[in-house]
């Protein structure tokens, strides 16, 4: 489906950046997943290119672009077979529209021209071991003392976590609230504020080149000046970030999907069996066409959404319906298409055999299906 939203500076933006994923990360995308992490001196390499935040304003050394630019990242940065630089998706489209939407202009000032230009990597801190999809359950506390917030818990399951040097986190400031999520609090908390120690990079079925990693913080002392936005309102800010959050997570299931769909027919196509291609076993035919048809219309609600929010609409509903069913079918797409590839489908040297694994996450990360199921519901009024 041919998207409304672009045009042609938007196309020059895009060849620029598949040029820029086609020589400085796809080469290298195995090796990073067998390393488990991408190098520090790719972040400073993308923003120097202006991919790192492109919608962040001049003044603080971005571009000014629309919403569309983002989705061109993200969707090329999808086909780099590198699931690691998802990192950067997320820094630019998850996390720093944080400090963009609730940040006074003191913290926008110190922040953003270092999260345009490489400097600073930036993770959000919400997932605790106790408490998942439940955020009103979160037990990191910080008690205001003097000029200061003292600041113990713990955060898992963290995007960027083990390189971030700048942390969107989720704490309780009220434990005795009532209801619980009007205690929460987010705080900006640095990479060297005393307290704050990284745990483990965690070893994942899948996605192996993604920082994922454990926060600690151990009477973490964080200035007063480093609570974003207002006391008890963090709920509030994270629920309203959610929302793009979703969009930009089915953005990057649905590419995934069409990448390797389009490994398969390649390779369905030239691989024959019996003497005939792969692809022209009618068995084979079916599963391939019915694939393709979940893909096309995965892009066709999917270009409908990216639409709608460009307009200022709300997606609430139709986001919730998107992640859960794209993030999905990108599930079933991946485990047919490493069956079509027979025994080549279990060697890593292909990106399809890897796929399964990297796309696993989609399902879960920015609300479980079943969470999304429940959302919609809810708004149905069932």
């Amino acid at each position: 489906m041919e998207a409304k939203f672009y045009g042609e500076e938007h196309n020059i933006f895009r060849k620029s950046i598949k040029d820029f994923v086609n020589k400085e990360i796809k080469p290298h995308a195995e090796k990073w997943d067998e390393d488990r992490g991408i190098p520090r001196d790719l972040w400073h390499k993308v923003g120097a290119q202006g991919y790192l935040c492109p919608w962040v304003d001049e003044k603080y050394g971005g571009a000014g672009g629309g919403f569309e630019y983002s989705v061109i990242v993200h969707e090329e940065l999808g086909r780099s077979e590198c699931p690691g630089v998802s990192g950067i998706g997320i820094h630019n489209d998850i996390i720093v529209p944080y400090i963009h939407h609730q940040g006074n202009e003191k913290q926008k000032e110190k922040y953003l021209p270092g999260c345009v230009n490489g400097d600073i990597i930036t993770a959000v801190a919400m997932t605790e071991p106790e408490a998942g999809s439940d955020l009103a359950a979160i037990r990191t506390k910080a008690v205001r003392d003097g000029d200061h917030y003292v600041v113990n818990g713990q955060k898992t399951f963290i995007s960027n976590g083990i390189n971030c040097n700048l942390a969107v986190t989720a704490v309780k400031t009220d434990p005795k609230a009532d209801p619980p999520h009007k205690g929460i609090s987010v705080l900006l908390i640095e990479e060297g504020t005393p307290g704050f120690s990284k745990g483990r990079l965690l070893d994942k079925t899948g996605g192996h080149s993604m920082d994922t990693g454990e926060l600690v913080f151990e009477d973490c002392l964080v200035p007063v000046e480093n609570l974003l936005g207002e006391e008890g309102r963090g709920f509030h800010y994270l629920m309203y970030n959610l929302q793009q959050e979703r969009l930009i997570l089915t953005i990057d299931a649905q590419v995934a999907a069409e990448y390797v769909m389009e490994k398969t027919i390649d390779y369905c196509k030239t691989r024959t069996v019996f003497g005939r291609p792969v692809s022209s076993h009618q068995h084979n035919t079916f599963k391939i066409v019915e694939m393709a048809t979940d893909v096309e219309i995965g892009r066709t609600f999917l270009n409908s959404l990216i639409e709608d929010f460009i307009e200022g609409r709300d997606i609430t509903m139709r986001v919730s319906m998107a992640k859960w069913w794209i993030s999905e079918m990108v599930n079933r797409v991946a485990y047919h298409c490493t069956q079509l590839h027979g025994g080549y489908g279990c060697m890593k040297e292909y990106y399809v055999a890897r796929a399964p694994g990297d796309v696993r996450y989609m399902t879960i990360a920015a609300g479980t299906t079943e969470i999304m199921k429940v959302i919609v519901g809810n708004i149905m009024g069932l």
